[in-house]
């Protein structure tokens, strides 16, 4: 069930909007430009917060969360590349995260999280 979700590439350009319908939580954005990601439309408000905190705290320069449930909303999937894991280790970089979603965690069972340092 999660192989596939780690196997998708990270591609550091801008996708089509076709490709937001097939792979709904996926944005990314060319760092030149210091543009912020748009959420994908159609997000659940859930994935919508943490997407949002998510933004504010790390500037990523790419990021997806996706319900990995079946749309329960009790196990989410992150993977994000960010400027600010840059010369951390992994455990780092998902302390960083996880106490950014210190309220969110509370209130699921579980959380996948991917960090890329840029």
């Amino acid at each position: 069930m999660f192989s596939t979700f780690f196997k998708r590439q990270l591609v550091p350009s801008v996708q089509s909007a076709s490709s937001f319908t097939s792979r709904r939580a996926f944005a990314s954005s060319p760092r030149i430009f210091n543009v912020k990601i748009a959420p994908p439309p159609g997000l659940p408000d859930r994935e919508r917060t943490i997407w949002d905190k998510l933004i504010t705290k790390f500037s990523p320069s790419q990021l997806q969360v996706e319900d990995v449930s079946g749309g329960c909303g009790t196990f989410y999937a992150i993977v994000i590349a960010s400027d600010t894991f840059k010369g951390l280790s992994v455990v780092k970089q998902h302390r960083l995260v996880t106490s950014t979603l210190k309220q969110e965690i509370e209130g699921i069972h579980g959380l996948q999280i991917k960090t890329i340092s840029q």
